[in-house]
């Protein structure tokens, strides 16, 4: 059996949690690859044809879409169509075989298949069941589509990013879809936790809207509106509510970008000396958010004097921390990403050696590993719906004659 077939690594925390994702692009299936980097068995079910959507975005070579590569690696793929009767029976035999089931179907649709929870809790009790959607099982929303970019508007993040005389701005990738997943991960092994440690455990739903992780991770916003009225407003790189008295970008005299951040009086302190300006009126943490503008316009001018390798020289001579605003470029050229094998090559039967994002974080002891990038659409059909959940060579042959695989 080869490293196509079946997981021979032993590598990553999760080996032998097995998992079944009835979704599609980003925010579950990408809840899946966390798992399935650090080894878990889980299968990607997609219909049959042209399968995930995301097998078609994003950017080619030489007509082979490069973003599910990385989207779908170290996962099987499975085909159904659960527009038949018999799909949904094979669909239900995986949620049988499975300790996690992720969907992102809308809740009637979920329900009109058997995936919803009680579905999924009379089928398997002991399962954990991940849904994620745009606004929540439980909101008066719950059958309307949602995506990631609206889930980010309204948790607070697009109305805090840009500059105050600009539009709010959305980050340069799935941003709200992506913390999703991650958060969507998490979740599950915080109830698997709970699984392996509470004999009366009777399996768990974790019920994630897209805008709620994001909501979430901006911890100061409702309590601030909350205590002071107040609702924090864009402020370019300087942060609604900052953590020290210089967070901003810098243009070097070569036109590069550079950040500086002190969220610490010593750190501050660092930067007053290296302006040559008087530290006795930047002694306390009060004196030091009063002079922000001072020490902001200073810096400004300090750096635009100078070249980038300069200012990198000079700030490290000085405990000043700051870095290049990095491009995809100088991430693939950056030592210090080499030197943590932050990055991976791995063998494709499409384009040959590719790079790609090593498994993060790094585990020490048991580490995980990239073994595949995303599958051929099907390719895992014979051993899950076979080996695994012991479905016979007749029943399928029945299948494939039918369309439903």
């Amino acid at each position: 059996m080869s490293d196509d077939e079946r997981n021979i690594t032993g590598c990553g925390q999760l080996r032998g949690l097995k998992v079944v994702e009835f979704a599609h692009v980003v925010a579950g299936p990408l809840a899946g690859s966390m798992l399935a980097d650090q080894g878990a068995d889980v299968v990607h079910v997609e219909p049959p044809g042209a399968g995930d959507a995301a097998r078609a975005m994003g950017p080619q070579r030489d007509g082979v879409p490069l973003w599910f590569k990385v989207a779908g690696r170290n996962k099987r793929s499975v085909t159904l169509d659960l527009h038949h009767q018999a799909g949904r029976l094979v669909a239900h035999r995986l949620v049988a075989w499975a300790d996690v089931v992720i969907v992102t179907l809308r809740a009637g649709r979920l329900r009109s298949w058997g995936l919803d929870w009680d579905s999924v809790h009379r089928i398997n009790p002991r399962a954990v069941l991940l849904q994620i959607s745009g606004f929540g099982a439980t909101s008066s929303q719950a059958d309307a589509p949602g995506f990631g970019k609206v889930g980010e508007a309204r948790s607070g993040v697009v109305h805090l990013t840009g500059f105050p005389d600009g539009p709010p701005v959305h980050t340069g990738f799935s941003h709200g879809d992506a913390v999703t997943g991650l958060m969507g991960a998490y979740a599950v092994l915080a109830a698997l936790h709970r699984r392996d440690h509470d004999p009366g455990f009777d399996g768990e739903w974790i019920d994630l809207a897209l805008f709620e992780s994001l909501f979430r991770l901006v911890e100061w916003q409702v309590i601030v509106h909350d205590q002071l009225g107040r609702v924090p407003e864009r402020s370019g790189n300087r942060l609604a509510v900052a953590p020290g008295a210089v967070i901003n970008t810098y243009r070097s005299r070569d036109g590069e970008w550079i950040t500086v951040t002190s969220a610490t009086l010593r750190s501050v302190r660092n930067i007053v000396r290296l302006l040559g300006l008087p530290e006795q009126e930047f002694t306390t943490a009060e004196q030091q958010y009063d002079r922000r503008e001072q020490l902001d316009e200073n810096l400004r001018d300090w750096v635009a004097e100078r070249v980038t390798r300069e200012c990198l020289e000079e700030f490290a001579r000085a405990e000043v921390v700051a870095s290049r605003v990095f491009d995809a470029a100088d991430i693939a050229a950056d030592p210090v990403y080499a030197e943590r094998e932050d990055i991976v090559t791995v063998d494709d039967p499409d384009l040959g050696p590719v790079r790609m994002q090593a498994v993060i974080p790094h585990f020490r002891q048991r580490p995980g590993r990239v073994w595949r990038t995303g599958p051929a659409l099907g390719q895992d059909n014979r051993l899950v719906y076979g080996q695994w959940l012991g479905l016979s060579a007749d029943e399928l042959a029945d299948l494939e004659k039918s369309d439903v695989i």
